[in-house]
């Protein structure tokens, strides 16, 4: 679709559906959602002008003395957000891009951020699809103690799964503003919930997960419920993962497919993955940017510690499906890592980042492991050199802020404002008396 006709489209749907407010969406570097309402009347102007607003109070975004900024509605985000509207007329919303006077990219907007690496990907005659699983929790309420909803397990249906209700609606939600779901279920975890996306590319899929995380908070809340994308919100349990299943297409193909590898999988596809073991460790404070993150990344829960690849076990950090093998549109990777507290626009940012250095690089991934590597002793995991992932909020700044891919695909913006941020995070969370200290030392010492 053209601009000329998304911008016809939004004014005409605008008046036949009685829009009173355009809602214009943007995100923190964090991954914050940030709005703003204007009224319908003012959309024409919006959609010439973009909209002024202070930067100064957006978390990374400007200082004080640079503080003007701009955000200019993209027209092809438009839709009808279904838990705002009543008889009394409607609420729409839009993403925005976020410029500086004088109307060039702010290079601290992250949606700018990914736009940048997907012309990359684009000048190296590739589109990057993802399709990530966004997994969350339901609680009774917002303060601690968590209280879950139900004690059901993976897959599991009524009378175990009290949230299907909500899962459906939020799946009807979804579709209502045009996200082709794929599935939904129970997860591994007391009330824990995913619901899957169909693939697409980068940017448009970056932009659905802002909007399921807001739609799944919005629904929960409506009936008096909690949800949370909290990494590990309950000891003892899974914590809650993206895991992102991505390829590159060049000229309509899967570039990722071969029919003659064994694995079904392209050099292309092979450096990919090589470009992600190698830059993992220095990517990892993006994609679980909280101190939190490194409670879910920890042997036993399903989700990775260790640097490697397979087809088999859920322990590897890349796993490559095999749900139907030799089919192209099929062919894929999967990076497991990644959990749903991340900044979308930042984290497939650097994973194509990442996959696309490995290409250019020509780098090798070596040959898949076909064993649990959990169950393997530290000397065995030291022979065949496989790595850890960072084992805390502060090893992944330590590791980030060296990287000279990190600070490139950010920009200098963004990856200044992202470390200086962390750390100060890492520095109030060191200061924290927990339970755990109470409970074990505080008797006894």
């Amino acid at each position: 679709m053209d601009e000329v006709r998304d911008r016809e489209y939004v004014m005409r749907e605008t008046r036949g559906h009685s829009i009173k407010f355009m809602r214009l969406w943007f995100t923190d570097i964090l991954g914050f959602l940030k709005s703003f309402a204007i009224p319908a009347d003012e959309l024409d102007k919006a959609l010439d002008e973009g909209i002024g607003f202070d930067g100064s109070s957006i978390q990374g975004f400007a200082r004080i003395d640079e503080s003007d900024m701009i955000a200019m509605p993209d027209p092809s985000t438009f839709v009808i957000l279904p838990w705002r509207s009543n008889g009394e007329g409607g609420v729409a919303r839009m993403f925005c891009d976020v410029l500086e006077p004088g109307d060039s990219p702010f290079p601290g907007d992250p949606r700018y951020v990914l736009k940048r690496m997907l012309g990359k990907a684009k000048d190296m005659g590739y589109k990057f699809y993802v399709g990530p699983e966004l997994e969350y929790y339901y609680f009774a309420k917002p303060e601690p103690p968590p209280e879950p909803l139900d004690r059901g397990g993976y897959f599991d249906l009524t009378p175990l799964d009290l949230a299907s209700d909500l899962r459906r609606e939020t799946v009807l939600t979804l579709q209502e503003v045009g996200i082709d779901v794929e599935l939904s279920h129970h997860e591994m975890g007391p009330s824990q919930q995913e619901i899957d996306f169909c693939y697409a590319e980068a940017l448009e899929m970056a932009d659905n997960a802002m909007t399921y995380k807001l739609a799944v908070k919005e629904i929960a809340m409506r009936h008096g419920v909690h949800a949370t994308f909290m990494p590990k919100p309950l000891y003892g349990e899974n914590g809650s993962g993206m895991h992102t299943y991505m390829s590159l297409y060049r000229d309509g193909k899967n570039a990722f497919f071969d029919p003659h590898d064994s694995y079904y999988l392209s050099d292309e596809a092979r450096f990919f993955v090589g470009g992600l073991l190698t830059y993992i460790p220095e990517i990892t404070l993006v994609l679980n940017q909280w101190a939190n993150s490194y409670k879910r990344l920890v042997p036993g829960y399903e989700a990775p510690v260790y640097i490697s690849w397979g087809r088999k076990s859920k322990s590897d950090l890349i796993r490559v499906p095999i749900y139907r093998p030799g089919k192209e549109d099929a062919t894929r990777i999967e990076l497991r890592s990644p959990d749903p507290a991340c900044n979308p626009y930042l984290a497939f940012t650097v994973m194509l980042a990442a996959g696309l250095r490995g290409i250019e690089e020509k780098i090798n991934p070596g040959e898949p492991l076909e064993r649990n590597v959990y169950e393997m002793s530290e000397a065995e995991r030291e022979s065949l050199g496989i790595g850890m992932l960072p084992a805390d909020l502060w090893e992944a700044i330590r590791v980030a802020e060296k990287s000279e891919l990190l600070r490139e695909c950010l920009g200098g913006h963004v990856f200044e404002h992202l470390i200086a941020d962390k750390k100060i995070e890492w520095a109030r969370y060191r200061e924290v008396v927990t339970d755990f200290e109470l409970s074990n030392d505080f008797p006894v010492l």
